[in-house]
């Protein structure tokens, strides 16, 4: 889990207190694939999403002290808090309804196991599922389903960044 530093406000940019967002690769073709099932199967509209390329997710990133240019995992914010790897997935998937939500299962793993295995993935997604050229825009029906606002702070100063 990721925590803000103590200088920080209480919530990351663009985000309301009972926001429960999703930080994807918006290049990865598994990574949209995710958001397109998030959106299929989030009957209550619990999640939100935003690509980490966005201003929004770039924002976010940068109040968790996360890089801004190397995306290797899925980021999970849930109020001032993020989860990582398979803790972020396993996190997301337990407030799905069944049988989605039997995969939880695997928490009996141990977390090194699980961020084993979700590293090996992530570390080849590119090469296993494909990339886009650019971010895919959601469709206008699904707008409601991602974070928009601009950021309520600055970006971090980054080298990155600029």
């Amino acid at each position: 889990m990721t925590q803000p530093s103590a200088t920080q406000t209480s919530m990351p940019p663009c985000m309301q207190s009972d926001d429960r967002v999703v930080l994807f690769d918006g290049v990865c073709k598994l990574c949209n694939a995710w958001s397109k099932f998030l959106i299929k199967y989030d009957k209550r509209r619990q999640f939100k999403m935003a690509s980490v390329q966005s201003p929004e997710g770039q924002a976010i990133l940068a109040w968790f002290d996360m890089p801004l240019d190397r995306f290797d995992t899925m980021l999970y914010v849930e109020g001032d808090r993020a989860f990582e790897k398979s803790e972020a997935f396993l996190r997301i998937i337990a407030q799905f309804p069944a049988p989605w939500r039997y995969l939880k299962v695997f928490r009996i793993l141990p977390r090194a196991l699980r961020d084993w295995g979700y590293d090996l993935i992530a570390q080849n997604r590119y090469r296993l599922f494909g990339k886009y050229d650019h971010c895919l825009l959601p469709r206008p029906d699904h707008n409601s389903r991602f974070l928009q606002g601009a950021p309520t702070q600055p970006l971090a100063e980054n080298p990155t960044n600029k």
